[in-house]
């Protein structure tokens, strides 16, 4: 088995975080080195060849090549025959995204004996709990479970998101306290729900004219669409939770169990009148299709998002 060479790392995954993490982790290590960074997609054929050759110096270099994956079969051509005689004052650092594109190039940068960095795609939900108190034993602070699921249920699986509000929280909540379910609610306030869940509130009443309002005003306001329907989906997910509970049990007792504060519970119900088990799949369904047009799927996000928010006010009351 080839030795891993300090001067040969391969990234491997789909998640743009943990490989961005990675590189910048490498670079720190090379302060005094020169980087280049090339994007797969964008070189042209010589350039890897002109960027990997010896400098007459002898100067240490980090060269970058981002989603390797997408590298004609020439540009791939120009790696290969740089792993059969690499310089030992330059880094190559490569970042495949995954799957069977590219992979012969993989398997070449493997055999030459490259160190390994994953960077897999977070998708389990343990494993987005566990990215999430990852986040706060990096920053040195303490976080509870309830938390943590308060912050998940509130921004999904975007890890850019979900470190960003880490980060925030970090910065925002006294030190020496540990971040809890009221610290994330509170940072919810500041950051959607004054817009993206008064929105969701009038969808939730099935009042179009009030939710499209609302929507105007959010945008006008600077609010990003992306948060709007995190601020839908949120509720869905809230109000799906709370559905299945018995109204007999009080707020509090039931708290716990559904991760949820008391406060969301008692609002839930009186949201869940009008919303049968079909009107609420109507809506998650209409969510979920403007998610993906807001995040590139349709030319007109905002009318997507408009004609989402449409959906879900007509779906209330609805069989």
């Amino acid at each position: 088995m080839v030795a891993n060479k300090v001067g040969l790392v391969l990234i491997q995954g789909s998640e743009s975080l943990l490989a961005d993490r990675a590189i910048a982790q490498i670079l720190a290590t090379k302060s005094q080195a020169q980087v280049i960074t090339l994007l797969a997609s964008e070189v042209e054929i010589g350039v890897i060849t002109d960027n990997l050759a010896p400098s007459l110096f002898g100067d240490q270099r980090v060269v970058v090549i981002k989603e390797i994956q997408d590298l004609d079969s020439d540009c791939s051509d120009e790696i290969s025959t740089y792993l059969e005689s690499q310089d030992e004052n330059l880094t190559l650092l490569l970042w495949h995204k995954g799957g069977v594109k590219g992979k012969a190039l993989v398997d070449k940068v493997k055999k030459a004996g490259a160190q390994i960095i994953a960077a897999e795609a977070i998708k389990k939900e343990s494993e987005k709990s566990d990215f999430v108190r990852s986040e706060f034993k990096r920053l040195n602070r303490k976080i509870t479970t309830e938390a943590v699921q308060a912050l998940l249920d509130s921004l999904g699986s975007d890890l850019r998101e979900l470190s960003a509000a880490c980060s925030q929280l970090a910065s925002d909540v006294v030190l020496q306290k540990t971040i809890d379910e009221a610290d994330v609610v509170a940072y919810q306030l500041g950051r959607v729900e004054s817009t993206g869940f008064d929105v969701a509130d009038a969808a939730l009443e099935g009042n179009t004219p009030i939710a499209l309002i609302n929507l105007r005003n959010a945008l006008l306001t600077g609010t990003d669409p992306v948060l709007i329907v995190s601020a839908l989906a949120a509720s869905f997910r809230t109000l799906a939770k709370v559905s299945g509970a018995s109204r007999s049990v009080k707020s509090f007792e039931l708290a716990q169990s559904l991760a949820i504060a008391p406060w969301q519970i008692d609002k839930a119900r009186r949201q869940l009148v009008g919303w049968s088990d079909n009107a609420m799949a109507k809506a998650v369904i209409a969510i979920s299709a403007a998610d993906a047009d807001i995040k590139g799927a349709a030319a007109d996000p905002i009318y997507a998002l408009e004609r989402a928010i449409m959906t879900v006010c007509t779906a209330k009351g609805s069989r």
